[in-house]
Protein backbone atom coordinates (compact mmCIF):
# COMPACT_ATOMS: atom_id res chain seq x y z
CA UNK A 1 0.00 0.00 0.00
CA UNK A 2 1.65 3.32 -1.14
CA UNK A 3 0.99 5.97 1.24
CA UNK A 4 -1.12 9.01 0.72
CA UNK A 5 0.04 11.91 2.33
CA UNK A 6 -0.84 13.40 5.91
CA UNK A 7 -0.30 9.98 7.63
CA UNK A 8 1.53 9.57 10.74
CA UNK A 9 2.95 6.51 12.28
CA UNK A 10 5.11 5.19 15.17
CA UNK A 11 7.59 3.34 14.87
CA UNK A 12 10.34 1.64 17.42
CA UNK A 13 13.76 1.88 15.98
CA UNK A 14 16.98 -0.16 16.43
CA UNK A 15 14.88 -3.04 17.69
CA UNK A 16 13.03 -6.17 15.75
CA UNK A 17 10.53 -6.34 18.55
CA UNK A 18 7.66 -3.80 19.35
CA UNK A 19 7.92 -1.70 22.51
CA UNK A 20 11.64 -1.56 22.65
CA UNK A 21 13.90 0.52 21.00
CA UNK A 22 13.54 3.89 20.37
CA UNK A 23 9.82 5.04 19.60
CA UNK A 24 9.84 7.82 16.53
CA UNK A 25 6.68 9.02 14.75
CA UNK A 26 6.73 10.12 11.17
CA UNK A 27 4.70 12.06 9.53
CA UNK A 28 4.06 12.11 5.77
CA UNK A 29 3.16 15.94 4.53
CA UNK A 30 1.87 16.92 1.26
CA UNK A 31 4.33 20.04 1.14
CA UNK A 32 6.39 22.17 3.75
CA UNK A 33 4.68 22.59 7.39
CA UNK A 34 4.90 25.87 9.41
CA UNK A 35 7.70 25.01 11.73
CA UNK A 36 5.12 26.42 15.15
CA UNK A 37 2.78 23.33 14.10
CA UNK A 38 5.43 20.75 13.31
CA UNK A 39 6.44 21.75 16.95
CA UNK A 40 3.23 21.13 18.48
CA UNK A 41 2.61 18.15 16.18
CA UNK A 42 6.13 16.63 18.05
CA UNK A 43 5.03 17.86 21.25
CA UNK A 44 1.34 16.11 20.93
CA UNK A 45 3.13 12.72 20.17
CA UNK A 46 5.55 13.65 22.99
CA UNK A 47 8.26 11.21 21.89
CA UNK A 48 11.94 12.05 21.79
CA UNK A 49 11.52 12.38 18.10
CA UNK A 50 9.63 12.87 15.69
CA UNK A 51 9.77 13.21 11.77
CA UNK A 52 8.61 15.23 8.89
CA UNK A 53 8.76 13.98 5.31
CA UNK A 54 7.53 15.85 2.16
CA UNK A 55 8.50 13.84 -1.29
CA UNK A 56 10.87 16.20 -3.79
CA UNK A 57 11.74 14.36 -6.90
CA UNK A 58 14.92 12.97 -5.99
CA UNK A 59 14.11 11.73 -2.42
CA UNK A 60 12.38 13.77 0.63
CA UNK A 61 13.31 16.30 2.91
CA UNK A 62 13.21 15.47 6.10
CA UNK A 63 13.41 17.46 9.62
CA UNK A 64 13.01 16.10 13.09
CA UNK A 65 11.54 17.65 16.36
CA UNK A 66 11.69 16.70 19.86
CA UNK A 67 8.68 17.92 21.94
CA UNK A 68 10.44 20.98 22.87
CA UNK A 69 13.36 21.78 19.90
CA UNK A 70 13.91 21.08 16.60
CA UNK A 71 17.64 19.13 16.06
CA UNK A 72 20.32 19.01 13.23
CA UNK A 73 20.48 15.44 13.01
CA UNK A 74 18.46 12.68 14.23
CA UNK A 75 19.33 8.68 13.60
CA UNK A 76 16.23 6.57 15.25
CA UNK A 77 14.09 8.90 13.52
CA UNK A 78 15.93 8.72 10.09
CA UNK A 79 15.65 4.86 10.29
CA UNK A 80 11.70 4.73 11.16
CA UNK A 81 10.81 7.27 8.26
CA UNK A 82 13.00 4.71 6.07
CA UNK A 83 11.24 1.66 7.66
CA UNK A 84 7.92 3.61 7.00
CA UNK A 85 8.99 3.99 3.36
CA UNK A 86 10.17 0.93 2.49
CA UNK A 87 6.68 -1.08 4.51
CA UNK A 88 4.26 1.20 2.87
CA UNK A 89 5.63 0.44 -0.94
CA UNK A 90 6.59 4.34 -1.42
CA UNK A 91 10.41 3.21 -1.88
CA UNK A 92 11.22 -0.32 -3.76
CA UNK A 93 13.60 -2.53 -1.32
CA UNK A 94 16.22 -2.41 -3.58
CA UNK A 95 16.18 1.09 -4.05
CA UNK A 96 18.49 4.00 -1.98
CA UNK A 97 16.54 6.76 0.16
CA UNK A 98 17.83 10.18 -0.50
CA UNK A 99 16.59 12.84 2.51
CA UNK A 100 17.77 16.36 2.38
CA UNK A 101 18.12 17.64 5.87
CA UNK A 102 19.89 20.53 7.84
CA UNK A 103 23.19 17.78 8.27
CA UNK A 104 23.20 17.48 4.10
CA UNK A 105 22.21 14.46 2.04
CA UNK A 106 21.81 11.59 3.93
CA UNK A 107 21.05 8.11 2.65
CA UNK A 108 19.04 4.71 3.46
CA UNK A 109 19.45 1.34 1.73
CA UNK A 110 17.44 -1.89 3.07
CA UNK A 111 19.36 -4.66 3.25
CA UNK A 112 17.67 -7.87 4.12
CA UNK A 113 15.85 -7.25 7.78
CA UNK A 114 18.19 -4.76 8.35
CA UNK A 115 18.05 -1.05 7.08
CA UNK A 116 21.51 0.91 6.54
CA UNK A 117 21.63 4.74 7.12
CA UNK A 118 24.72 7.14 6.25
CA UNK A 119 25.58 9.38 8.21
CA UNK A 120 28.67 11.99 8.93
CA UNK A 121 31.14 11.19 10.80
CA UNK A 122 31.17 13.57 14.24
CA UNK A 123 35.16 12.86 15.26
CA UNK A 124 35.47 14.44 19.39
CA UNK A 125 38.29 16.39 20.77
CA UNK A 126 39.63 16.21 23.98
CA UNK A 127 38.62 18.00 26.70
CA UNK A 128 38.75 19.25 30.62
CA UNK A 129 35.64 17.95 31.73
CA UNK A 130 33.76 20.27 33.30
CA UNK A 131 32.95 20.07 37.46
CA UNK A 132 29.12 20.54 36.45
CA UNK A 133 28.90 17.38 34.15
CA UNK A 134 30.88 15.36 36.98
CA UNK A 135 28.59 16.31 39.40
CA UNK A 136 25.35 15.48 37.76
CA UNK A 137 26.76 12.44 36.16
CA UNK A 138 28.19 11.22 39.28
CA UNK A 139 31.11 8.83 37.60
CA UNK A 140 34.50 8.92 36.78
CA UNK A 141 35.72 9.97 33.56
CA UNK A 142 38.62 7.81 32.05
CA UNK A 143 38.01 10.24 29.12
CA UNK A 144 36.21 13.35 28.08
CA UNK A 145 35.67 14.49 24.81
CA UNK A 146 33.00 16.81 22.80
CA UNK A 147 32.50 17.61 18.79
CA UNK A 148 29.68 19.91 17.47
CA UNK A 149 26.51 18.55 19.47
CA UNK A 150 27.54 16.55 22.61
CA UNK A 151 30.41 15.71 25.21
CA UNK A 152 31.61 11.85 24.68
CA UNK A 153 32.49 10.56 28.52
CA UNK A 154 34.01 7.11 28.74
CA UNK A 155 33.98 5.21 32.12
CA UNK A 156 35.68 2.18 33.60
CA UNK A 157 33.03 -0.39 32.74
CA UNK A 158 29.84 -1.27 31.68
CA UNK A 159 28.37 -1.45 34.86
CA UNK A 160 29.12 2.08 35.82
CA UNK A 161 27.29 2.98 32.65
CA UNK A 162 23.74 1.08 33.11
CA UNK A 163 23.92 2.18 37.02
CA UNK A 164 24.07 5.93 36.44
CA UNK A 165 21.54 8.00 37.74
CA UNK A 166 22.11 11.27 36.60
CA UNK A 167 20.87 14.36 37.47
CA UNK A 168 19.30 16.11 34.79
CA UNK A 169 18.37 19.61 36.38
CA UNK A 170 22.30 19.60 36.31
CA UNK A 171 22.43 18.55 32.98
CA UNK A 172 19.30 20.55 31.75
CA UNK A 173 20.97 23.79 31.90
CA UNK A 174 24.41 23.30 30.27
CA UNK A 175 23.98 24.62 26.78
CA UNK A 176 24.88 22.01 24.43
CA UNK A 177 22.60 19.10 23.17
CA UNK A 178 23.48 16.24 25.56
CA UNK A 179 25.93 14.19 27.05
CA UNK A 180 27.26 10.19 26.03
CA UNK A 181 28.31 7.88 28.76
CA UNK A 182 30.60 4.69 27.31
CA UNK A 183 32.35 2.03 28.33
CA UNK A 184 33.72 -1.33 26.42
CA UNK A 185 30.84 -4.04 26.40
CA UNK A 186 30.70 -7.09 28.90
CA UNK A 187 28.68 -8.68 26.66
CA UNK A 188 30.71 -11.14 23.94
CA UNK A 189 28.12 -9.87 21.07
CA UNK A 190 28.81 -6.15 21.57
CA UNK A 191 31.72 -3.98 21.38
CA UNK A 192 30.55 -1.05 23.36
CA UNK A 193 27.59 -0.13 25.17
CA UNK A 194 26.39 3.55 26.13
CA UNK A 195 23.77 6.08 27.32
CA UNK A 196 22.30 8.92 26.21
CA UNK A 197 21.19 12.01 28.00
CA UNK A 198 19.59 15.37 26.68
CA UNK A 199 17.71 16.93 28.81
CA UNK A 200 18.16 21.04 27.65
CA UNK A 201 15.90 18.97 24.08
CA UNK A 202 13.60 17.97 26.29
CA UNK A 203 14.77 14.44 26.13
CA UNK A 204 16.48 13.22 29.95
CA UNK A 205 17.27 9.86 28.32
CA UNK A 206 17.03 9.25 24.90
CA UNK A 207 16.21 5.31 24.10
CA UNK A 208 18.26 4.63 21.22
CA UNK A 209 20.45 7.24 19.68
CA UNK A 210 21.92 6.94 16.11
CA UNK A 211 23.54 10.20 15.87
CA UNK A 212 25.45 9.28 19.38
CA UNK A 213 27.24 6.84 17.21
CA UNK A 214 28.48 8.90 14.54
CA UNK A 215 30.56 9.79 17.29
CA UNK A 216 31.37 6.46 19.18
CA UNK A 217 32.50 4.47 15.62
CA UNK A 218 35.55 6.81 15.35
CA UNK A 219 35.93 6.96 18.99
CA UNK A 220 35.72 3.24 19.82
CA UNK A 221 37.87 3.04 16.63
CA UNK A 222 41.21 4.31 17.49
CA UNK A 223 40.47 2.36 21.25
CA UNK A 224 39.82 -1.13 19.64
CA UNK A 225 41.66 -1.00 16.67
CA UNK A 226 38.84 -2.01 13.95
CA UNK A 227 36.43 -0.56 11.56
CA UNK A 228 33.03 -2.63 12.25
CA UNK A 229 31.21 -2.74 15.30
CA UNK A 230 28.16 -4.04 17.30
CA UNK A 231 26.99 -1.62 19.64
CA UNK A 232 24.10 -1.56 22.30
CA UNK A 233 22.49 1.41 24.09
CA UNK A 234 21.62 0.19 27.22
CA UNK A 235 18.24 1.99 28.10
CA UNK A 236 15.50 0.86 29.79
CA UNK A 237 14.11 -0.42 26.37
CA UNK A 238 17.43 -0.86 24.94
CA UNK A 239 18.57 -1.20 21.51
CA UNK A 240 21.22 -2.52 19.07
CA UNK A 241 23.20 -0.92 16.06
CA UNK A 242 25.78 -2.51 13.57
CA UNK A 243 27.92 0.04 12.88
CA UNK A 244 30.98 0.28 9.93
CA UNK A 245 33.42 3.62 10.21
CA UNK A 246 34.38 4.16 6.02
CA UNK A 247 36.54 7.76 5.97
CA UNK A 248 34.11 10.05 7.02
CA UNK A 249 31.22 8.54 6.98
CA UNK A 250 29.61 6.16 9.65
CA UNK A 251 26.97 3.42 8.21
CA UNK A 252 24.55 2.75 11.04
CA UNK A 253 22.59 -0.56 10.77
CA UNK A 254 19.30 -0.80 12.55
CA UNK A 255 15.87 -2.43 12.30
CA UNK A 256 12.85 -1.00 13.02
CA UNK A 257 8.66 -2.51 13.46
CA UNK A 258 5.41 -0.57 13.31
CA UNK A 259 3.29 0.03 16.29
CA UNK A 260 0.78 2.42 15.57
CA UNK A 261 -0.66 4.07 12.06
CA UNK A 262 -2.90 7.19 11.88
CA UNK A 263 -4.21 10.46 9.72
CA UNK A 264 -3.27 14.27 10.59
CA UNK A 265 -6.28 15.83 10.86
Amino acid sequence: MVVTMNKIFKVDAFTNKKFGGSPAAVCFLNEPADEKWMQSIAREMNLSETAFLVPQRNGYDLRWFTPTVEVDLCGHATLASAHVLYETGNVNSGETIIFHTKSGYLQAQKNGEWIELDFPALTEEPVTLLPPISMALGVTAVYAGMNKFDYLIEVESEKIVRAMKPDFNILRALPYRGVIVTAKSDMPEYDFVSRFFAPSCGIDEDPVTGSTHCCLAPYWSKKLGKSTFMAYQASDRGGVLRLELKGDRVLIGGQAVTVLRGELV
